[in-house]
């Protein structure tokens, strides 16, 4: 039997990368999507993929908390539930401190913690009046390791394993809530990341040989994790962080 069908759940940055993946995934396995990103071309793209009666797309801002009210508000008002949650969207905030506008400094804070804040702050509830739900987060080994030029993407990256350990203690065993946090997946996020070195154009092969896996990451990689965690095989699993890195933390 399938668990995911008509279940119902929002996905945040599911326009591109990793959000994208989950989203077909998860459409694949019969489950009801509010799909999240600010490109209306791209969002309503991506909404062909899935049968009609089975997604909608919400074009907006995640920085906004009104972005956010919509996204529970959708949920309810075309499926009456709301299951799951998968908080996918993400900035990066490049350069060195000193250097970063302000500008910079509270949109990176803005997209990767605040959004955090905002949909669960009205998600929450909603499920809550179904007996609870399921939480993933997509983080960052950021949260663990340094990399150049990135003050913002790391500081709110490592806001995200508390805080999930904080509310799987608060919500459960209402909730299940965990992290996920990749290294080096092959998404537009990270080719723009890469910017921030001085040597780009190699970066990407450097990382990749000097992984344990020896190669890049895909969003199938992170997916596979999430839908893991989503499903009722990780049923004892609250409150943790999963490195899904192909060893860069070992290295």
């Amino acid at each position: 039997m399938n668990e995911f069908k008509d279940k119902t759940g929002i996905i945040t940055g599911a326009t591109s990368g990793i959000g994208e993946n989950i989203a077909q995934n998860l459409g694949k396995k019969g489950a009801n999507l509010i799909l999240s990103g600010r490109n209306k071309i791209a969002g309503e793209k991506l909404l062909h993929q899935f049968e009609e009666t089975q997604s909608h797309f919400v074009a907006g801002d995640i920085k906004q908390p009104e972005t956010n009210k919509k996204l529970v508000e959708t949920a309810i008002e075309n499926y009456g539930r709301l299951d799951f949650l998968v908080l996918s969207a993400g900035q990066l905030g490049i350069g060195r401190l000193a250097d970063l506008s302000l500008e910079e400094w509270h949109d990176t804070i803005a997209t990767n913690l605040n959004a955090v804040f905002y949909l669960l702050k009205y998600a929450i509830p909603e499920m809550q009046k179904n007996g609870g739900g399921n939480i993933v987060i997509i983080g960052s080994v950021a949260a663990s390791h340094a990399f150049p030029n990135h003050p913002a993407y790391t500081a709110t990256k490592g806001a995200l394993p508390p805080l999930v350990r904080q509310l799987a203690k608060d919500y459960g065993p209402e909730f299940r809530i965990n992290l996920v946090s990749p290294a080096q997946v092959e998404t537009p996020l990270l080719f723009h990341s890469v910017k921030a070195f001085e040597n780009a154009d190699e970066i990407l092969e450097e990382t990749a040989n000097k992984l344990p896996m020896h190669r890049l990451g895909i969003p199938q990689d992170i997916s596979n994790m999430v839908l893991f965690l989503l499903s009722q095989e990780a049923s004892w699993i609250t409150g943790s962080n999963f490195n899904v890195d192909g060893g860069f933390l070992a290295t």
